[in-house]
């Protein structure tokens, strides 16, 4: 069976983990010809998330602007192609949505086991644990 790995979506959230995950979807996408699409999206509160004017929070979109143009230079040094993204919403399920959605064409998820999130969990991380379970793409998580 073959895997057409063209298009390789990671998300990052600037942790050691979401570098990893960055680091071998850069390994995957040399051996394929493939893209990596980068994702960092900014946890918005739950109350934001229906106001009309949105959440602003002009320091975390600066710190997701640096994530991206760090990860797209680290892309680059190896001759890889990456698009970045950023979105504003709940990380898993924005993760989840995006990978899935058929417009974006996403053939592999790659994600660090877990992120910046204080709670630490037993086995895989908040976000890494809900794509998972719920994108129809094939997931890797790098621990």
């Amino acid at each position: 069976m073959v895997i057409k790995t063209k298009k390789i979506l990671v998300p990052l959230d600037g942790s050691k983990n979401s570098l990893r995950g960055l680091d071998m979807a850069i390994h995957i996408a040399r051996q394929s010809q493939g893209v990596i699409v980068a994702l960092t999206i900014k946890s918005v509160p739950g109350i934001y998330a229906i106001h009309p004017l949105g959440f602003l929070d002009f320091n975390s979109s600066k710190e997701m602007k640096k994530i991206l143009d760090s990860a797209k230079l680290r892309a680059a040094k190896k001759g890889i192609k990456l698009i970045p993204k950023a979105l504003s919403g709940d990380p898993g399920y924005d993760v989840a949505r995006f990978a899935n959605n058929k417009k974006n064409g996403i053939d592999l998820v790659v994600i660090g086991a877990r992120g910046r999130s204080s709670a630490k969990e037993l086995f895989l991380g908040s976000v890494s644990n809900y794509v998972l379970h719920k994108s129809k793409k094939p997931v890797l998580v790098v621990k």
